[in-house]
C-alpha cells in the first residue's frame, strides 16, 4: 500500500513564519496527485515534508500504515525527482541510474534488468553510454526519472521537474510522465505520484486529482474537470483556467421580479435555478465570475438579453481561436472566441458581447465561497 495521509500538518519556521496551516489530505494508493498554486504557496515545502527533507512542526505524515514524522528520507520508501536533475556529471546515464542500487548492494544482474527496463519505458536505451553533458535537458530529466524508477519506491515525488525545459520539451515530458504512471499501474508496481508545479496546464493534464494551495492553506482538492467547472471559491476560480475567469465586484438586484447582476450600467439576468440559490444576497455586493469561453460575440443582437457593449483593447490571435480583451466602464474582460465564427475584430472598436449566464458563478463577497455550491 502506498497511501499518503497528511493530518493537521503545520510548518512554522524559527522566525515565527507559518508556512503550512494545519493541512489535511488523503492521497490514494496509485493516485497521481498534483500540488499547484502561485509562488510562495508552500507546495514545495509540503512535498519536502513528505520526503523528510523538511521537519514538520506538528501533525502527522503517514505513508502506508506507518507514521514517518521522524524517519529519515531513505527509510520512507520514496524517490524524488528535482528541478535541476542532480545527475553525477562524470557518470554515464547507465551509471547514474544504477548508482543507488549499487549502494543497496543489489546484484549486477538485477541492476542491469531494472536499468534497461526503465530505459525502455523512457525511450533512453540509446543514451545509456552517454554522460549528462552529451544529453539535452529533456534527456537528462528522463535519466533523473529513470533513476527514481529503478529503485521501485512506494512513492514518487516530483518537485517542478519540467520548469527548466522549453515549452515543446515540457509537453513531451509531461506526456511521458503521465504514460509512465499508467504503465506502472498496469504492471502492478507502486505508482503513487506526488507532483509539484506552478503550471496549471501541467496540473490539469497530468493529475488524477489536484490540490490547490494558497499561502499554506488547501483551497480545494478535486479532479481537474470539477476544479474547472465547480470552483469552490474565488481563488480557485481565478487560478485555474487560461485565460483566467473574469471576476468582478458586482451587486445582485431585483428588476421586474427577476434577479440580475450589475455589469457596468447593464443588468444580466440569472436563470431561475441560479436566482433561487442567491435570493438572500439580493441588494448585496458579490463577486461575479464568468469564463472567457462563455462570453460570445453578438454584433447583430443589441436588444438580446445578456448582451453588453465593450470596447476592444487587445486581440491575441491563437490560430483556431482568439482571445479578445475588452473594457466595460473601465473594467477589463476576456472573451475566448473561435476564429471561424467571428469577423475581423479591430482594436478600439465597440463590439456587442453575449454573456451566457447559465455558466456564470457568484461568490460571497466576504468569504469568497461559490454560493452555487453552498
Amino acid at each position: 500500500m502506498a497511501e499518503v495521509k497528511l493530518q493537521k500538518v503545520e510548518k512554522i519556521y524559527p522566525n515565527g513564519f507559518k508556512a503550512v496551516h494545519g493541512i489535511d489530505l488523503n492521497i490514494k494508493d496509485g493516485e497521481f496527485m498534483v500540488f499547484v498554486g502561485p509562488s510562495g504557496c508552500a507546495k514545495s515545502t509540503t512535498l519536502r515534508m513528505i520526503a523528510g527533507l523538511e521537519d514538520i512542526t506538528s501533525g502527522e505524515i503517514v505513508i502506508g500504515n506507518k507514521i514517518v514524522n521522524h524517519l529519515p528520507p531513505k527509510d520512507r520508501g520514496i524517490a524524488m525527482v528535482f528541478q535541476n536533475y542532480a545527475l553525477y556529471p562524470h557518470m554515464t546515464c547507465y551509471e547514474n541510474m544504477a548508482f543507488g542500487l549499487k549502494i543497496q548492494k543489489i546484484s549486477k544482474s538485477e541492476i542491469d534488468k531494472r536499468v534497461r527496463d526503465a530505459a525502455k519505458k523512457l525511450d533512453i536505451i540509446d543514451l545509456l553510454d552517454r554522460k549528462p553533458k552529451e544529453m539535452s535537458g529533456g534527456q537528462r530529466q528522463r535519466v533523473a526519472v529513470g533513476r527514481a524508477i529503478v529503485r521501485k519506491p512506494e512513492i514518487f515525488l516530483f518537485d517542478e521537474p519540467l520548469s527548466n525545459l522549453d515549452a515543446k520539451l515540457r509537453v513531451s515530458m509531461r506526456i511521458k510522465i503521465t504514460q509512465l504512471h499508467q504503465q506502472l499501474k498496469e504492471a502492478g508496481q507502486p505508482a503513487t505520484m506526488l507532483y509539484v508545479t506552478h503550471d496549471q496546464v501541467e496540473a490539469m493534464t497530468m493529475g488524477d486529482r489536484i490540490c490547490v494551495l494558497e499561502y499554506g492553506v488547501i483551497k480545494q482538492v478535486d479532479t481537474p474537470i470539477n476544479l474547472y467547472r465547480n470552483p469552490k471559491n474565488k481563488f480557485v476560480a481565478g487560478f485555474i483556467g487560461s485565460p483566467s475567469m473574469n471576476i468582478i465586484s458586482s451587486e445582485l438586484v431585483l428588476f421586474e421580479g427577476k434577479t440580475a447582476v450589475k455589469v457596468g450600467g447593464s443588468l444580466l439576468h440569472l436563470p431561475i435555478d441560479k436566482a433561487e440559490k442567491v435570493k438572500k444576497y439580493i441588494g448585496k455586493k458579490v463577486w461575479f465570475g464568468i469564463r472567457p469561453e462563455h462570453i460570445q460575440s453578438n454584433e447583430t443582437s443589441k436588444e438580446k438579453k445578456g448582451c453588453i457593449t465593450g470596447n476592444i483593447s487587445i486581440v491575441e490571435q491563437m490560430g483556431n481561436e482568439e482571445f479578445i480583451y475588452f473594457t466595460i466602464n473601465g473594467l477589463q474582460y476576456t472573451a475566448r472566441l473561435s476564429s471561424e465564427n467571428i469577423r475581423e475584430i479591430k482594436i478600439g472598436k465597440d463590439y456587442n458581447f453575449f454573456f451566457n449566464m447559465e455558466q456564470c458563478h457568484i461568490f460571497d463577497y466576504e468569504t469568497e465561497e461559490n454560493i452555487f455550491l453552498l
